[in-house]
């Protein structure tokens, strides 16, 4: 058993700061025939930290004007995504939004986890509703400890382990996102009366009615109460954007769709959710559940979801969906059989997601537990 050797961080590393081509928005510096990549900020986010190809290139011209790296480095963002770290296998220019750890005398990959468990604390130095400012003085002087080589390389390879199934849990998941959005497009009817795919024993055309003749809304029993007169409770309290709070009592009963009156956080996609049991309503969501043999409340509301309701806003900042517009609006409905067959397999489907969803969260928080217990 070795006691951890505490150093700092420039005593373990170069740390320099990259530098940029001025300037770098010409497109003389770019060169898709370069063997060296331009890292930018975007290839960080969307790799995760660990940079496996590059959005853009830089062209030899501007090599003598930037930090060219040749081999996998170690960086820290200090700008944008301030104090991310991020590795990067392919040749680079680095510019002057990342520090760069040259010749570093610990193991790449452990000084990566350290520095995502350390993150929140680089907020020390930033003032309260400003970025924070790091520098290669600040960084290299922060205080580490540091096991033995072996056992660097075990914590790392244990953690990249760990980060490899996260990563298949978030492809998995993703691609059960898409398969949904695929078969929306796929297995509901357009203008043409006939979707693209559909259930074995159909083929009747789908018929245009308005949201009104085969649905009631129940508006009438919504009850808004301020958060301070709520009183506790088991019982879902929903407002324009979904759950707001849990109180006692209730004012529907069944099986409904609340869709956002006024107060949507996002109009690209509009507040819809699908509700079964006791629920509080408040005022800022319409509430509506299917006529019985006519439709199924669970399809209407994909139905309402592919419909542009955008267009049917009125208002200014904080756009209303009047309660005429919404019933008016057109739908096109296969027979109730068939209805239930597609809400059936969207609901299964959406059951895939939640689990997956579940399980890459119980992945993440593992990691995110281990990083503060196994670092000193």
């Amino acid at each position: 058993m070795f006691a951890w050797e505490q150093c700092k961080l420039k005593n373990k590393a170069e740390i320099v700061r990259g530098a940029s081509p001025r300037p770098i928005s010409n497109p003389k510096w770019f060169d898709d025939n370069s063997n060296v990549g331009w890292l930018r900020i975007s290839d960080v986010t969307e790799q995760k930290g660990r940079i496996h190809h590059l959005s853009q290139h830089i062209s030899k011209a501007g090599q003598s004007k930037t930090r060219v790296i040749t081999e996998p480095h170690l960086l820290l963002s200090i700008a944008a995504t301030v104090g991310s770290p991020v590795i990067n296998y392919v040749n680079t220019g680095v510019h002057d939004g990342f520090l760069i750890f040259l010749n570093p005398t610990f193991n790449k990959e452990f000084m990566f986890q350290w520095l995502l468990m350390f993150k929140p604390y680089w907020n020390k130095y930033g003032q309260p509703g400003s970025q924070v400012n790091l520098n290669s003085d600040i960084v290299g002087n922060q205080s580490v400890a540091f096991p033995t080589t072996s056992e660097q390389e075990r914590i790392a390879n244990f953690f990249s382990e760990l980060d490899t199934a996260i990563t298949l849990h978030e492809e998995k998941k993703q691609q059960l996102k898409c398969l949904k959005s695929a078969l929306l497009q796929k297995m509901f009817a357009y203008k043409s009366g006939y979707p693209a795919i559909r259930f074995e024993g159909f083929s009747d055309e789908w018929e245009q009615c308005k949201l009104g003749d085969v649905a009631d809304r129940f508006d009438n029993l919504r009850v808004p109460v301020i958060a301070n007169l709520r009183k506790n409770g088991d019982t879902p309290y929903y407002g324009a954007n979904g759950i707001q709070d849990y109180v006692d009592g209730y004012t529907h009963d069944g099986e409904y769709i609340l869709v956002a009156e006024d107060g949507a956080n996002n109009l690209k996609n509009y507040p819809i959710n699908y509700v079964s049991g006791r629920i509080w309503v408040n005022n800022h969501a319409h509430v509506l559940q299917a006529i019985p043999y006519l439709a199924s409340t669970r399809f209407l509301g994909y139905e309402i979801g592919r419909s542009n309701i955008v267009s049917l806003l009125v208002g200014g900042g904080r756009a209303k969906l009047n309660a005429d517009a919404l019933m008016n609006m057109n739908l096109n409905l296969p027979k109730i059989k068939e209805q239930e067959l597609i809400a059936d397999l969207f609901q299964k489907v959406e059951i895939s997601i939640t689990l997956q969803n579940y399980k890459l969260d119980k992945l993440k928080n593992l990691k995110s537990s281990l990083l503060k217990k196994m670092f000193i």
